[in-house]
């Protein structure tokens, strides 16, 4: 359960506190998946970061299964962000010397207590993501969506509670696109995670059953 209460983040600014979210309320459980629009500058990638646990919030809270994370010590906050979030965002971050499954394997790589059969879970998802024949290739051999597709795989090797997506299909043809977003929908549903998508193509957005707006710092629902 991902559970948003009475978030807000303000940034300091020469001319007084800059406020970029306010008050945002939101209840998720596992299976619903989220997207997010609003124009640029909106605060879309700041909850993305405060979802995330990449930074704190200037008032409110974010837990999930009850846990606030900002109450945690560094390493134990780094272990959750492994263990229990998952990233795609608009650029796939892929290591250039690494192969296919060792990109996918990197999550993985910081945990001494990694399952067993991690590499197994690793291939079982990039044979869903449909490149199980391009395992020992390397970013430069892959087209976009394809390199989109092994990011997808290694936001959910740990096989996170949370998945957090920034655009995930901005840099991509509408082609690609297309095939991401279902892609992504698909594992979603299979894997039972939470999903939440910030993006600006609002055709995609209404591929979710929830829908919001976020303009100028407020959430709101979408019919």
């Amino acid at each position: 359960m991902l559970e948003i209460h009475n978030l807000s983040k303000e940034y300091p600014t020469p001319a007084g506190p800059l406020r970029v979210l306010s008050e945002v309320n939101l209840a998720l459980k596992p299976g619903d998946a989220v997207s997010i629009v609003g124009p640029s500058g909106s605060g879309k990638s700041t909850l993305l970061y405060l979802l995330g646990a990449l930074e704190p919030p200037t008032s409110g809270e974010v837990l999930l299964d009850g846990l606030n994370p900002c109450e945690l010590d560094e390493e134990n906050l780094a272990r959750f962000r492994n263990e229990q979030i998952g990233f795609v965002f608009q650029d796939h971050h892929l290591l250039p010397q690494c192969t296919v499954l060792e990109n996918v394997l990197i999550p993985t790589l910081v945990v001494r207590d990694a399952d067993a059969d991690v590499q197994r879970r690793a291939m079982g998802l990039i044979d869903q993501v449909g490149l199980g024949s391009r395992l020992h290739h390397r970013p430069h051999e892959l087209s976009g969506g394809e390199k989109q597709r092994v990011a997808l795989a290694r936001a959910l090797v740990r096989q996170p509670q949370l998945i957090l997506c920034d655009e995930p299909t901005g840099n991509l043809d509408h082609e690609s696109t297309e095939a991401v977003a279902a892609l992504l929908l698909e594992l979603h549903r299979r894997q039972q995670t939470i999903l939440i998508m910030v993006t600006h193509n609002l055709e995609l957005a209404r591929r979710f059953a929830r829908k919001y707006r976020l303009s100028n710092g407020f959430l709101e629902p979408v019919p």
